[in-house]
């Protein structure tokens, strides 16, 4: 599902983040991506998403090589893939509520076939009472958790999420996990970059280790 051949990455002329990068992730399967700060994690993750290409060597998605896809191959890949970015991205003009269903619009569900859905995940993650809340009222956990219920809400293939327990207590941040287990369970590949090495020793997956710009794979 997931391979990288050779891979590395460099931003203009500075050194390369990431260099000579190889490993094979098949689907359905379960990975913390750890490393020190400035290792490269968010990079790797943005490489997964389409939103950067690699300087040299490839990186396969879904069985296609990322940097020949088309535009509209590009747009349709990402819809298989649900992400969790650092700062939320939400849209300060939708409500809580119509930020969580924006993945079942896309793919064109109408509002009648999702609203217990959407409404029960919210209610799952502490959001029940700020259903109709807009992000600038948010705090930064809520923010968080709400970035969380988007990125799984349509069961995507894939979950690509950065940090994403950063901004909750150890109490929510083992409750999101587990909805991140239980989304695995389901089938999707989860990949969680995370500098929380106990809350890796308490799921016990096995994880990317970046370090100095390579990966191994550990456990």
């Amino acid at each position: 599902m997931i391979r990288f051949e050779n891979v590395a990455l460099r931003y203009d002329e500075g050194e390369e983040v990431l260099r000579d990068v190889n490993f094979h992730l098949l689907p359905g399967s379960f990975y913390f991506l750890a490393g020190p700060s400035g290792a490269g994690k968010s990079t790797l993750l943005r490489l997964l998403f389409m939103s950067l290409k690699p300087t040299r060597g490839t990186v396969h998605l879904f069985g296609k090589n990322t940097s020949n896809l088309q535009p509209e191959d590009r747009a349709k890949t990402r819809r298989r893939i649900g992400i969790v970015f650092q700062d939320f991205r939400l849209l300060d003009h939708m409500t809580t509520w119509e930020n969580i269903s924006l993945p079942l619009r896309v793919h064109g569900r109408k509002p009648h076939e999702y609203r217990d859905d959407v409404t029960e995940l919210l209610k799952w993650v502490g959001l029940g009472n700020r259903m109709d809340a807009y992000p600038p009222v948010l705090s930064g956990g809520e923010k968080q958790r709400a970035a969380i219920a988007r990125a799984v809400i349509g069961k995507p293939e894939l979950l690509l999420a950065d940090e994403p327990t950063g901004n909750v207590d150890p109490q929510m941040a083992r409750r999101l996990l587990r909805l991140f287990v239980e989304l695995n369970r389901l089938g999707t590949s989860v990949i969680i970059a995370t500098h929380d090495y106990q809350l890796m020793r308490q799921f016990g997956a096995p994880r990317l280790q970046l370090e100095r710009g390579t990966v191994q794979i550990v456990g």
